[in-house]
C-alpha cells in the first residue's frame, strides 16, 4: 500500500541469522528440563481453553459426590478410590477430570491426607498454598524463556543488519542503484528483529502465562471446596464456594450446577 515490494523483505539470508542465533540462545540459555518443558508446551498455544466451563462442572460434580460419600459412609469409604482412581467407578463418570493427571493427583493427595492425617483446616491450606506456587511456576517455565527470547530478537536483528552493511561497505566501487540494494537488505535485518520480537515471539510468551493462569485456577476450586468442607460445611454448600472462584467467563449459574450434579449422580 505504501508503494513498495513485499518481496524486498524475503531475505532467507537474514532470516537464517536472526532464527540461527536466536535459536542458539535458545538452547544455551536454558537447563534441558526447561528446553524440555517449552517444546512441550508450544504445540498446545493453538489449541483452544483447556479448561472449559464443562470441565468445572465436571470437577464440582466430582468432588460433591466424593464430599457426599464421605459424609454419609464416613473418610474410609472413599480410601480405594483415591488410591486407584483410573480403577474407580465414581472417578470414571468423571472422564474429563480423570485424564488430567495433575488435577487427579492433587485431589488424590489432599484425601488422603484427610483420611489419614491429623492436619487442621489451616494446615492443610498451607501446604496446599505452597503446592499450588510450585505448581504455577513450574507452568511459567516455556513463557519466562520465550520471552527472553524475544528481548533478544531485535539485537540479533540488528547483528544481521551490521553484517549487511559490513558488505556494503567493501562494495562502495558499485553505482548507487545497487548500493541502496544493498543497504536496503541489511535494513530487513532490523525490521525482521523488531517484527518477530514484538509481533509474534513477545506475544507467543504472553499466551503461554495465560493458559499457566488458566491451569492454576483448577487448583484453587479444589483447595476452596475441600477446605470448606474440612470446615464443616455441607457438599452442596462446599461446591458452592468452588463455584464463586471461577472466573465470570467460566462459571455456571446455580441452577446450572445444581442440575448437572443431579444429572451425574
Amino acid at each position: 500500500m505504501a508503494g513498495g515490494h513485499l518481496a524486498a523483505l524475503f531475505q532467507p539470508l537474514e532470516l537464517l541469522m536472526i532464527g540461527g542465533a536466536a535459536g542458539g540462545a535458545f538452547f544455551v540459555g536454558n537447563s534441558g528440563k526447561t528446553i524440555k518443558a517449552t517444546l512441550k508446551a508450544l504445540p498446545g498455544v493453538l489449541k483452544g481453553a483447556k479448561y472449559t466451563q464443562d470441565s468445572y462442572m465436571e470437577l464440582m460434580a466430582l468432588l460433591y459426590e466424593l464430599l457426599g460419600k464421605i459424609r454419609k459412609e464416613g473418610l474410609m469409604s472413599i480410601e480405594g478410590d483415591v488410591e486407584n482412581p483410573h480403577e474407580s467407578p465414581l472417578f470414571a463418570k468423571y472422564p474429563a477430570v480423570l485424564n488430567d493427571h495433575h488435577v487427579i493427583d492433587f485431589i488424590c493427595d489432599y484425601l488422603r491426607i484427610m483420611v489419614s492425617g491429623n492436619l487442621n483446616a489451616m494446615e492443610v491450606e498451607n501446604l496446599m498454598d505452597v503446592e499450588i506456587e510450585t505448581h504455577h511456576h513450574e507452568a511459567l517455565v516455556p513463557s519466562h524463556a520465550i520471552a527472553k527470547l524475544g528481548d533478544g530478537m531485535p539485537a540479533f536483528g540488528i547483528v544481521a543488519a551490521v553484517m549487511g552493511v559490513v558488505h556494503t561497505m567493501e562494495s562502495v566501487g558499485l553505482p548507487p542503484a545497487e548500493l541502496g540494494i544493498l543497504i536496503a537488505h541489511a535494513l530487513v535485518g532490523t525490521f525482521l528483529g523488531i517484527l518477530l520480537a514484538y509481533g509474534f515471539v513477545g506475544p507467543l510468551a504472553g499466551l503461554l502465562e495465560q493458559k499457566a493462569d488458566e491451569s492454576t485456577k483448577m487448583f484453587q476450586t479444589i483447595k476452596v471446596v475441600l477446605l470448606a468442607n474440612l470446615n464443616g460445611y455441607a457438599p452442596a454448600m462446599s461446591v458452592e464456594f468452588g463455584r464463586k472462584v471461577l472466573l465470570s467467563t467460566e462459571r455456571p449459574t446455580f441452577l446450572e450446577m445444581e442440575a448437572f450434579v443431579k444429572q451425574k449422580r
